[in-house]
């Protein structure tokens, strides 16, 4: 049994618009919601073997920030030259080579690849977009990363930042409402 976890780097800047894409670092969005996605993940009680990520600026730092709150240690994120720019058949790549002993494995980089790479692997959902800092867990029924095949995965949960923004966002106009009420009485 093998678990992918596909995490998209969380919001970067353009604030510099002369900065390689290589460089482009977090935003303050992007700085709130990686962590958030890691405190979201820590709930679900993961126990990720492996962390690989992209070695793009943006990528490595949300690595890190996930990373710190599922209490993974930063120093064992792996760098891989492949992961930034990659296209599906690089992604299949880098998980050919995998030790079988990894049973769970997130990748964090980019779109549109990894949304791509998602819904090939897909057999039980269609998935429009991986937002910034948003994740997909696959299931596969395998024993090595290397029998991992199209339309075999099945998903265990997509999360991303906005999701919980959707939910929170009422309730804390609803209570702010309700404050203001009692404050006029």
């Amino acid at each position: 049994m093998k678990t992918l976890y596909l995490l998209r780097h969380a919001k970067s800047s353009w604030k510099q618009p002369d900065i390689p894409d290589f460089e482009r670092p977090l935003n303050r969005r992007g700085k709130k919601d990686a962590p958030l996605m890691g405190k979201i993940l820590k709930e679900k009680n993961l126990n990720i073997d492996l962390i690989i990520s992209s070695p793009a600026k943006r990528a490595k730092k949300t690595a890190k920030k996930v990373a710190k709150q599922i209490a993974y240690k930063k120093e064992k994120i792996v760098l891989n030259q492949e992961i930034y720019e990659a296209n599906i058949s690089e992604i299949f790549d880098v998980l050919e080579q995998i030790n079988s002993s990894i049973n769970s494995l997130m990748l964090v980089g980019h779109n549109p690849t990894f949304t791509d790479v998602a819904n090939l692997l897909l057999k039980n959902a269609k998935i429009e977009n991986i937002p910034t800092s948003g994740v997909v867990a696959i299931h596969f029924d395998c024993q090595k990363w290397s029998e991992i095949e199209e339309i075999k995965g099945n998903l265990v949960f997509f999360e991303y930042p906005k999701k919980y923004k959707e939910v929170l966002t009422p309730l804390v106009d609803n209570i702010l409402e309700q404050g203001r009420a009692l404050g006029s009485l």
